[in-house]
């Protein structure tokens, strides 16, 4: 099977593409070093290959409060990269089905997150423009498949966590930053500041899971959309106990910045949907997921003070 991934230099798409190996696929990997999408005519290089399937990855964004100083170029970059990528899916790869990642942030916190409420309602302020353009990427796809038969599927992640997080010259997301900040009071006795008051709720998806579960839904679901959540949230506050404890750091010494950005309070996905096709799916322990982070997060930290 020939597949190509976009995004494929990120944190998913890195782990994403080794699994796909591994499974034997024809891989082709692509990132804004080899195939600007913001650039109409960029994919062309890939013309003369017919794909089976693209992953379609690549956003410009970051986490944090990254999207409070950057609305109006995500609105205009992420709308070319879309953009680009479903003309072209549409005119020169009509074969291949398309397979992208919704976000969390499209959803309106005030209706049920569950798939049915993709494009219902209003998502938050500050993620608004990033939300939005993702919606508009789905609106995309669902357009192209009325008109001209095309197949695609959507998967919305709760925030993922994993091994092989890049760290460098970027706001890392918030459990990263987390572990961040336990491993500088540990090592250098640096403060531990956390943005909020701690009571904003979380779920974390370990990678590895996701991943799996989405390449069981890939073998059977076509023009549909899933959530792929953890099932279970946790505070702020509680995600600062499970380090503490792991990283041997008194939680007493943690301090709370209530006039920091927080994004939204609460998104935890209904998972509902994907429970009833893979009622057996893949679901990693937070704790045994998280030690497996920590330990992997603090030989790097160690490394590079040495």
């Amino acid at each position: 099977m020939k597949v190509l991934v976009t995004g494929s230099s990120g944190f998913l798409g890195k782990s994403l593409c080794k699994h796909l190996e591994a499974l034997g696929y024809e891989l082709t990997r692509s990132n804004s070093n080899i195939c600007d999408l913001r650039n109409p005519l960029s994919l062309e290089i890939y013309n003369q290959i017919k794909f089976d399937q693209i992953f379609h990855l690549a956003a410009w964004t970051q986490a944090g409060d990254f999207c409070l100083y950057h609305p109006g170029e995500q609105w205009i970059i992420n709308q070319k990269i879309n953009s680009n990528l479903l003309s072209w899916w549409s005119t020169k790869q009509p074969q291949a089905k398309l397979i992208s990642i919704g976000t969390s942030c499209s959803y309106d916190p005030q209706l049920p997150l569950i798939e049915d409420n993709y494009l219902e309602g209003k998502p938050i302020d500050s993620l608004y423009t990033y939300a939005m353009c993702k919606r508009m990427l789905q609106i995309g796809k669902v357009a192209l498949s009325k008109q001209f038969g095309l197949t695609y599927l959507t998967v919305v992640p709760s925030t993922l966590y994993g091994l092989e997080y890049g760290t460098k010259g970027k706001q890392m997301h918030f459990i990263f930053d987390l572990i961040r900040k336990f491993l500088e009071f540990k090592y250098f006795k640096r403060p531990i500041v956390l943005w909020g008051d701690g009571n904003q709720r979380r779920e974390l998806v370990f990678i590895e899971d996701f991943i799996n579960n989405l390449i069981e839904l890939d073998k059977s679901e076509n023009n549909n959309i899933f959530n792929i959540g953890a099932g279970e949230d946790y505070s702020i506050k509680e995600f600062a106990q499970i380090l503490g404890n792991i990283t041997g750091v008194n939680i007493s010494n943690v301090q709370f910045d209530e006039s920091k950005y927080v994004g939204a309070l609460s998104k935890v996905l209904d998972n509902t949907k994907i429970d009833s096709k893979l009622p057996k799916r893949f679901k990693t322990n937070l704790k045994d997921g998280l030690n497996k982070v920590v330990n992997e997060f603090e030989q790097k930290f160690l490394s590079n003070i040495n």
